[in-house]
């Protein structure tokens, strides 16, 4: 990994070199599409490339089950899925026990462990907690990911989301396995790029995904952000503020201007995919993916 530091320039304009081209292509081609428990997901699913990877969200509406129930059903259509689990919505030890189970009956290799936003329904407040009880036991899988937040968080000091991070990745690496942080939405390339520069100075290894918004309309979006439920919309608003008002602005955003940037440090960071928040417009969002593939290639046009 090539030294890097919060001093050294960082170009903000377009991809130049061929190396950054395929960098970002590379992170492209490879991504991962979140999906959210909601009615239309079945329909957006059906724009999703063959033999997807999808992450599927942990919604406070609904139950840990609801999102292990999904997983089985995208399995079934030959794509690879990766549960959230979110700390907060675990009733008890027992419930661990019934996770651990379905995980292995249902081949699930990778997960995804956050805290989670809804009150706690057992034990468990924060993600450290759960993935300590779930990894004691051992289930049958490879990765396990974790959140990160660039922005940094509205209630934890940053210190502490340090600490955090850390500790999960010594338990994700003495339990054997290979371990990820997923970054939180944030729309300024710098701020990422130079939060992961103190990260990786902390001591944080785990490879990172770019938390990337995919091209989602904006009435589409609140109409999602409505089905979530009042409450945990406000509770969203409130901890992303800055990042709902940029994708509600006139034009939103284009992803391309934050993955572009930060292909150009990628190696020296080890950012190595990226985790797309689709917002379930899978249909636009694949659009976008692939206009921006065709322009990547070799003899694009970008």
């Amino acid at each position: 990994m090539s030294e890097v530091s919060d001093s050294t320039p960082f170009r903000k304009g377009p991809i130049r070199s061929q190396a950054e081209k395929a960098t970002h292509r590379r992170l492209l081609e490879g991504m991962t599409y979140e999906l959210i428990p909601l009615k239309n997901v079945h329909d957006q699913a059906m724009f999703l490339p063959e033999n997807s990877t999808i992450s599927v969200t942990c919604s406070p509406a609904k139950t840990v089950d609801d999102t292990l129930d999904l997983c089985g059903t995208f399995a079934d259509d030959g794509h690879t899925t990766i549960p959230h689990f979110a700390a907060r919505m675990v009733e008890d030890e027992a419930h661990v026990d019934r996770i651990v189970q379905r995980v292995n009956e249902q081949g699930i290799r990778k997960v995804f462990v956050i805290g989670g936003d809804a009150e706690p329904r057992g034990p468990f407040s924060d993600a450290a907690g759960f993935l300590r009880s779930f990894l004691d036991r051992r289930p049958d899988i490879d990765v396990v990911g974790i959140g990160s937040y660039p922005d940094g968080h509205s209630t934890i000091p940053e210190q502490v989301l340090v600490d955090a991070q850390i500790e999960k990745q010594e338990m994700i690496a003495e339990a054997g396995l290979e371990g990820y942080m997923a970054t939180q939405m944030c729309f300024d390339a710098g701020t990422i790029r130079n939060w992961l520069i103190r990260r990786r100075a902390a001591g944080v290894t785990l490879p990172c995904h770019l938390g990337v918004p995919g091209a989602v309309d904006r009435t589409k979006l609140l109409t999602i952000s409505i089905r979530l439920g009042i409450g945990h919309s406000a509770r969203y608003m409130k901890k992303n503020r800055t990042s709902v008002i940029r994708l509600l602005s006139p034009g939103g955003y284009n992803p391309n201007k934050l993955v572009a940037p930060l292909s150009a440090v990628a190696d020296e960071l080890e950012i190595v995919g990226i985790h797309c928040f689709t917002f379930n417009a899978v249909d636009t969002t694949e659009d976008w993916r692939q206009k921006s593939l065709r322009k990547l290639a070799p003899n694009g046009t970008n």
